[in-house]
């Protein structure tokens, strides 16, 4: 039966390639293989830092951390969890990737900024993951250097004070004529 449907794809002249047109994971709308596919082999490298950024997104969505480990710049590699790393890409469901800004990072540039959000669900829930990466280019290569977490959600540890009601500073007046005048 095998060689009967490799006989019908040489006849067809269909090649392996042409078969497997899926999307890549980062979103780009490219096939897998016009996009990320050549970076996670390393038959290229990224050519700015949003490729890079789409490729390691595509790397936690295919489980190949030692991508994630050779892309990660040499002066914070050592700060690298690798098993938490591997918990997270392997046991999580990647769910879209969306760039939301690029600042620098071209292919001509040696540092670059690209912020976006990741959304993937970890243990049964959907979760996101915002945040502004840097990147710096060295030798003609694109690293991730570090990244911040963007929209953290802040808990109060008290209720929320309204504007009307009395201030808790105990001077007796509304809030928002007292201290949250200055807010």
């Amino acid at each position: 039966m095998m060689r009967i449907l490799n006989l019908e794809k040489q006849f067809l002249g269909i090649n392996k390639q042409e078969i497997k047109m899926e999307a890549c994971p980062c979103g780009s709308s490219l096939d897998f293989e016009k996009c990320c596919g050549p970076y996670l082999r390393g038959d290229k490298n990224p050519p700015t830092a949003e490729s890079l950024m789409r490729s390691r997104y595509t790397a936690f969505h295919e489980g190949e951390l030692d991508y994630i480990y050779n892309t990660h710049h040499k002066s914070t590699r050592g700060e690298l969890d690798m098993e938490g790393i591997k918990t997270w890409a392997l046991e999580s469901d990647w769910l879209g990737l969306e760039i939301l800004s690029t600042e620098k990072g071209g292919e001509k540039d040696s540092e670059g900024k690209v912020e976006f959000s990741c959304l993937f669900n970890f243990q049964g829930k959907n979760q996101s993951h915002h945040e502004l990466s840097s990147f710096i280019k060295e030798d003609g290569k694109w690293y991730f250097v570090d990244g911040v977490l963007k929209d953290a959600t802040i808990k109060r540890d008290a209720p929320k004070i309204g504007r009307n009601d009395p201030c808790s500073c105990g001077s007796g007046k509304k809030f928002k004529k007292c201290c949250g005048a200055n807010s």
